[in-house]
């Protein structure tokens, strides 16, 4: 298990993050559908990941209302991992309660949020808080003020965002600078070898910036599992059975599971192996997050680490995944052909 710099910080995680979201739900809901593992069974999958030299877990207040932060803190002390050997991530932003502060990016609800997060987690910090969605109603300023607040209070080392536009990211981005505030140091956004939307403008943005990368649903909600294909349809059991999400185009999918299927076959390894396999080849990602409900899915999501792809490999699947041209992209393309080729060759 490869260990990254977290973005321009001194922090090291583990290439692959231990995801919580199947810790805590219980039968009905979205949470229930994605996962409803309990303290025994959450403590096993931990250990398991600690033992894989994963140092990385990631949640959040608002999986299965906050019981998955509760679990995740609780595990912690029934294993006995000291506090130094495990990076933890938290989210804020969703509906943790029925009033109308009681969500957004507010600094009332930063405050709070991370108050009570760190109460579940039994922690005195979080290593990362991030900010979990966009709030259309709270100016960024005051949500980096807030969060520069819980960094100063020592209640969070770093903070990040998720699911943020890049324009949004970097006036964030421009004020922390300005203000001299803490800094948002990653992003964790969605990203599989069927869905590289964020290849378009986030990519560059991120590594213009030094910002790290944490990709969530890796195996897009299970359809790049291997289990899904043309001819077949999910199974009950299966979460694109009853949760049909991240949205994803179907028949570029179908194509790259093909594309994976021969890989694995001739490896004789999973295709959800080369989904996360082709994931941890790109320079831009930092840590990938897998959330498993049996020991053994994470024990096959662990094993991609050891694949080494191929350069003909990746062309392969490149070539059925990678995204059509559109402006101004192409035309950054055809514009700067000659400074790229003076830049590498000096001439």
């Amino acid at each position: 298990m490869r260990l990254k710099p977290l973005g321009r910080t001194g922090l090291f995680v583990s290439e692959l993050c231990l995801g919580t979201m199947t810790f805590g739900g219980g039968d009905e809901g979205i949470w229930g559908r994605i996962g409803q593992l309990q303290q025994a069974e959450a403590d096993a999958l931990v250990g398991a990941a600690i033992d894989a030299g994963i140092n990385f877990i990631d949640t959040a207040d608002v999986y299965a209302a906050g019981r998955s932060e509760q679990i995740t803190g609780q595990a912690l002390r029934n294993l006995k991992i000291a506090r130094d050997d495990v990076v933890i991530a938290t989210k804020v932003f969703g509906e943790t309660g029925p009033g109308p502060n009681a969500r957004g990016n507010s600094r009332s609800h930063i405050v709070a949020g991370l108050k009570a997060s760190l109460q579940r987690l039994q922690l005195d910090h979080v290593d990362l808080y991030q900010i979990h969605g966009f709030d259309p109603a709270t100016p960024i300023e005051e949500t980096v003020r807030a969060l520069d607040t819980m960094v100063q209070h020592g209640h969070a080392r770093y903070v990040g965002v998720s699911n943020w536009a890049a324009w949004q990211i970097m006036k964030a981005l421009g004020i922390a600078e300005r203000l001299g505030l803490a800094r948002f140091e990653s992003l964790q956004a969605y990203y599989t070898v069927a869905g590289r939307d964020l290849e378009r403008e986030i990519v560059p943005m991120l590594q213009s910036e030094g910002l790290g990368l944490m990709v969530w649903s890796p195996l897009a909600g299970g359809l790049l599992s291997g289990k899904i294909s043309r001819d077949t349809q999910a199974a009950a059991g299966d979460r694109r059975a009853s949760f049909d999400f991240p949205p994803v185009d179907k028949e570029r999918a179908y194509d790259c599971i093909d594309a994976m299927r021969a890989i694995a076959d001739t490896r004789g390894v999973s295709v959800a192996q080369i989904a996360l396999a082709w994931l941890l080849h790109q320079p831009q990602v930092t840590s990938v997050i897998v959330g498993a409900k049996r020991p053994e899915q994470l024990a096959d999501n662990v094993a991609s680490v050891q694949v080494r792809l191929t350069r003909d490999e990746l062309a392969a699947l490149d070539a059925v995944s990678k995204l059509p041209a559109e402006y101004p992209g192409w035309m950054f393309e055809r514009q700067g052909e000659g400074r790229r080729k003076q830049l590498v060759e000096g001439s």
